[in-house]
């Protein structure tokens, strides 16, 4: 691969690419695009790991996304000074445009996620192949993959590509580097079915090929493509920010005491820091503590990056790049100790036993109305308007997950509750 096409500025849905200039470069305006998108502020009000916590101190998806950001710029920039020096780039691709590329990918990494987290993608899977499997005998054997196998990263590629205000031109018409360094899984469902992880539906397949094509994305054996060298840092700052920020959010809603928090923080600093003893208060030690690991997990990445650069290139790299720092024991004891004291808790658990339920009627609901609609009914008016009557079964099962994967959780609850009542109300007048 070639870092001038790989750092392509030419918009999705436009023919020419635009200057990159230092003022504001293209890369820039794509960070600012996806800030105003209505499909971003929805992640104030999605679950990060806890859903509403009574904390309004715990991350949301939005701050967990801006904080993602900000250390994928730290590492854009961090590697793209060594890079440029490295390559002969084109005129105005500065050390200072890898990190304005990566802050803008990472900040869409997570927003095609459902309503409730993760969980709420397992529970569109479930319903697709349980209750709503014989709705997918007409589709053929990718689209059926793609909703059983339902993927928030490609239903963040789909909203970025397609829905957000141009629709069908482009979305939000970021440039092919943003697009094509926030995909971690550069194939399509069939090609991902071994990992159970894949970046675009069939729907959008050809809008990803162009992507691919513009930015030289090597072919992937088995399908798709290799990830472009930069969404190996999207993925290591995701990583980074919930492994070490889950930490201090554990420790914040007292599940994580500071006598186990505070030892496995000053293991991911390589020095002692040198302020550290002037802080006498424990929440502002492990605030402080998780700065100076964040920032040494950056600096470590960065190195492990551009030393393992030729085999990126080459589309031969494998693994991770935060795998391969000396950080990684520490950093999977965090994981243990966050596993079994905040995510395997009878609450959370409760919780997701709430979306699920929730999440479920709305499948029901909504596929019902469509499904009546394609027999010639009438379509309820609190449905998406802008699908035309003569769509076919996978695009308006495809609208579906999008109404529903595009509500947060409080709408989803407050939609569910109308279906309650109604349900009700139906029941006391019959």
């Amino acid at each position: 691969m070639d870092w001038n096409h790989l750092l392509s500025a030419r918009r999705l849905g436009h023919v020419g690419a635009e200057e990159v200039t230092p003022a504001r470069s293209p890369f820039q305006k794509d960070w600012d695009r996806i800030v105003f998108s209505s499909a971003f502020r929805r992640l104030q009000d999605k679950t990060q790991v806890h859903s509403l916590p009574a904390s309004d101190y715990v991350r949301t998806r939005l701050t967990h996304s801006l904080e993602v950001s900000s250390v994928g710029r730290s590492l854009g920039a961090a590697v793209g000074e060594n890079i440029v020096q490295r390559h002969k780039l084109r005129p105005g691709l500065s050390a200072a445009e890898f990190g304005h590329i990566l802050a803008a990918a990472c900040l869409t990494h997570d927003i095609g996620n459902p309503p409730f987290g993760h969980f709420g993608e397992e529970t569109i899977r479930a319903w697709f192949a349980g209750p709503g499997r014989s709705l997918l005998e007409p589709l053929d054997p990718r689209q059926r993959a793609d909703l059983l196998g339902f993927e928030g990263n490609a239903q963040g590629f789909r909203i970025v590509a397609r829905l957000q205000n141009w629709r069908d031109t482009g979305g939000l018409r970021l440039t092919a580097a943003t697009l094509a360094s926030f995909a971690k899984y550069p194939f399509d469902s069939l090609a991902g079915q071994t990992k159970r992880k894949f970046g675009f539906f069939a729907a959008e397949a050809d809008l990803f090929a162009e992507v691919a094509a513009e930015t030289g994305l090597l072919p992937r054996a088995g399908g798709g493509w290799q990830r472009h060298p930069l969404a190996w840092l999207v993925e290591a700052a995701d990583d980074i920010c919930y492994r070490v920020v889950d930490l201090e959010d554990g420790y914040k809603l007292g599940r994580i005491a500071f006598a186990e928090a505070e030892p496995l923080l000053r293991q991911l600093v390589h020095r002692g820091p040198p302020r550290y003893r002037e802080i006498d208060d424990e929440p502002r030690r492990i605030a402080y503590l998780r700065a100076k690991a964040i920032g040494q997990l950056i600096d470590d990445v960065a190195a492990l990056f551009l030393d393992h650069e030729p085999s990126i290139m080459a589309g031969t790299f494998t693994g991770g790049v935060l795998a391969e720092t000396r950080a990684w024991p520490v950093l999977e004891q965090v994981f243990a100790l966050t596993r079994a004291n905040v995510f395997q808790t009878v609450e959370r658990i409760a919780r997701e036993r709430e979306g699920a339920q929730i999440l479920t009627a709305l499948l029901e609901t909504t596929t019902s109305a469509f499904l009546a609609r394609e027999q010639g009914g009438p379509l309820p008016p609190d449905f998406p308007e802008d699908v035309p009557a003569d769509a076919s079964r996978y695009d308006w099962l495809l609208a579906v997950t999008d109404y529903i994967s595009g509500m947060t959780d409080t709408y989803a609850q407050a939609s569910y509750r109308k279906l309650v009542e109604a349900g009700s109300t139906a029941g006391r007048t019959t």
